[in-house]
């Protein structure tokens, strides 16, 4: 977990466009309940999630150096594996190293130029 929040922060200052393309997406959603739209370390509440790229639609304001933070990577939360609101207060895997794969496919997706940069 750690690693993966000093790699966020160098994203965050070194690119802070590249900061809003990583965890932003939908593509990790899973089926989560209600509209998340932001994220939360303890999954506590409906609109929450604690899965990179989970949102219902598109969360530029929830950057991966936000992503890294409130997730509390760095104490070993939330990483590789991402959770999700099932239903009431019960929280369920999206998949075994969820969080992961979901970065990876964001940092996949960037362009020649965005790749050249976080590298």
């Amino acid at each position: 977990g750690k690693d993966i929040v000093q790699f966020a922060n160098a994203v965050k200052i070194s690119s802070p466009s590249i900061d809003k393309k990583v965890c932003t997406g939908t593509h990790a959603k899973g089926s989560a309940h209600g509209t998340p739209t932001g994220y939360d370390a303890d999954v506590s509440s409906d609109g929450k999630t604690a899965q990179c790229s989970g949102f219902n639609a598109e969360q530029q304001g929830e950057t991966f150096s936000k992503f890294a933070e409130v997730l509390k990577l760095k104490e070993g939360k939330n990483w590789p594996t991402g959770w999700q609101r099932k239903s009431g207060s019960t929280k369920e895997v999206v998949a075994p190293n969820s969080n992961a794969k979901a970065v990876a496919k964001d940092l996949v997706d960037l362009n020649r130029d965005e790749k050249t940069i976080v590298a």
